[in-house]
């Protein structure tokens, strides 16, 4: 339980994490391997530098990889993707837990996208949040 009274244990952030998954169009799932999604609580401080991000509670997720799209022939024997939702900022800026669904199916799409190669510019262009 958190400030906002919601209440999810982590078998709930993982089914809401297998729902998005799902709910993909399956010719993009057909092309989704070697990426792990994981739950973090927030960002560490090398992490936001990265990602250009100054408050961890901003920063609700973060694709870590090679996008499909910068790939060469040699790309081969490299550790999984990582995508990394972030528990801490999502919990913050959600008051139900129908909020915290919505944004965490939200940020995995979101970095699904990234994994595709498409960024954030292109996500605002499409009117993607």
């Amino acid at each position: 339980m958190w400030s906002n009274g919601a209440a999810m244990n982590h078998t709930d952030w993982d089914s809401v994490i297998r729902q998005a998954l799902d709910e993909l169009p399956p010719e993009l799932r057909r092309h989704i391997a070697n990426v792990a999604i994981v739950v973090e609580e927030q960002a560490d401080r090398a992490t936001l530098a990265l990602a250009g991000v100054d408050d961890p509670l901003d920063l609700f997720g973060l694709y870590h990889g090679i996008p499909l799209t910068e790939r060469t022939h040699d790309y081969g024997l490299v550790p999984p993707d990582k995508i990394s939702i972030y528990r801490r900022p999502i919990l913050h800026a959600c008051k139900t837990a129908a909020e915290i669904r919505a944004c965490i199916k939200q940020t995995v799409r979101h970095e699904i996208a990234h994994y595709f190669g498409i960024d954030d510019e292109r996500l605002d262009e499409l009117g993607v949040e």
